[in-house]
């Protein structure tokens, strides 16, 4: 009898585990803050210039959505994140010192790297 309620503890466990490792993966847990926030896109009609960022620290869609939304909260540019690349590609319609972007990015927690 009691070997069953330890082995359907343990079951239990197991469950919860995969069904936690399955919305992960899939980006629905609550890895990074979680949610289903997703920042607004910003687009400009003139844009002067492209530059892309090598971002460190970013591991699923809500990393993703923590740095557009950074980004994106600087006046005069738009971010947009390729999570596979690890890269931010950022739009100017500005000029903005590249210096304002890094800090943005690091006080959500994730580095920059050149």
């Amino acid at each position: 009898m009691e070997n069953d309620i330890i082995i359907g503890m343990i079951a239990v466990i197991v469950v919860i585990a995969v069904i936690s490792s399955i919305k992960h993966f899939k980006g629905e847990g609550s890895c990074c803050g979680g949610g289903s926030y997703k920042p607004k896109r910003k687009k400009f009609s003139d844009i002067k210039y492209t530059k892309k960022f090598k971002v460190g620290g970013m591991r699923c869609k809500h990393c993703k959505r923590r740095v557009e939304e950074a980004v994106n909260d600087i006046k005069g540019i738009a971010g947009r994140v390729d999570l596979k690349k690890g890269e931010l590609t950022v739009s100017y319609a500005e000029d903005i010192d590249d210096e304002i972007i890094k800090a943005k990015i690091e006080r959500a927690g994730y580095t920059v790297t050149d």
